[in-house]
């Protein structure tokens, strides 16, 4: 799986801003983790500086892998939170329908969760980092297409060029097939190529190479490299808006989790995420200072 390497947070802790000064963690221990993707090695690191502004120590393991691997240490308890997307586990982790309301299907994740597998979801935030396919602009306006109907009816009529996606979207029970299935289409015979997440972007901006790429939406390389989001028009993709998600044992004897994140995820917007985002995937700015520096600018913590 890539990027299984553990990222560790180094650098002085964060000291305590407005919000963490509500919450006192002082002598407590957690483990943080997150995903192998810009976003999650942003939210890893807030996580990280948040703990460590109330007072705890925090275990980074940031960058642990893809959604199984991150799930399964927290299902294991070798990992004791980390933040996933309501998508990802009405579809995925617990086998329902997506639900196109996003509060409606983050209580209904919630409550699954906690029942089934004992599992807390804190308080979602209002970004919706759900996937998307996208097309460079100029070639969007040259070929007409606005929407995920324009492809299957480009590929529908004979029209060449290459879908790329990603290697966890292929086979994934929201991903490739029903998106196939919904629209009605088929891709000519060799496709889909398959890149690593993170070169979609890239690659989808040289036509040649991507004609069409599965994006995230709140990517920042999407407005940097001048791609266009088409739009999900028989919304087939799932809401996917982030929370927290932390081991119940853990939330039980934390309970004060709750307060210190809720604003956090409050002030999450997509401008916000698509911003961070931004800064580390098209700017380069490390993870662990585009999340400090935002939450000090935010009064999450008193300093970077």
């Amino acid at each position: 799986m890539a990027g299984c390497g553990l990222q560790q947070s180094a650098g002085p802790s964060a000291e305590a801003g407005s919000n963490a000064a509500k919450v006192d963690l002082t002598g407590k221990t957690f483990t943080v983790s997150g995903k192998d993707f810009d976003e999650q090695l942003v939210l890893c690191e807030m996580t990280v500086a948040v703990l460590q502004s109330a007072g705890a120590t925090v275990n980074p393991k940031c960058n642990l892998g893809g959604t199984q691997a991150v799930r399964n240490a927290l299902l294991g308890g070798q990992i004791d939170m980390y933040w996933d997307y309501t998508g990802t586990a009405q579809v995925t982790f617990l086998g329902g329908k997506p639900i196109q309301d996003a509060d409606q299907q983050y209580q209904a994740v919630k409550k699954a969760d906690l029942a089934k597998n004992n599992i807390v979801w804190l308080a979602p935030t209002t970004f919706n980092n759900t996937y998307a396919m996208a097309v460079l602009d100029s070639k969007a306006q040259e070929l007409g297409i606005t929407t995920d109907s324009d492809i299957a009816a480009y590929y529908n009529k004979g029209g060449k060029g290459t879908m790329c996606v990603e290697s966890e979207w292929l086979n994934r029970d929201d991903g490739l097939p029903g998106f196939l299935k919904t629209y009605g289409f088929k891709l000519p015979a060799g496709q889909p190529t398959v890149l690593d997440t993170g070169a979609i972007y890239q690659a989808t901006a040289d036509p040649n190479k991507c004609l069409f790429g599965e994006v995230f939406t709140t990517d920042g390389r999407i407005p940097a490299l001048k791609l266009r989001v088409l739009t999900d028009d028989k919304t087939y993709q799932p809401l996917y808006n982030a929370a927290l998600t932390v081991r119940k044992s853990v939330f039980d004897a934390n309970p004060g989790l709750a307060d210190l994140f809720a604003p956090i995820s409050a002030a999450l917007t997509n401008e916000e995420m698509l911003k961070l985002n931004g800064e580390k995937s098209s700017d380069n700015v490390p993870e662990r200072k585009v999340a400090r520096d935002w939450l000090a600018s935010k009064g999450f913590i008193a300093n970077p």
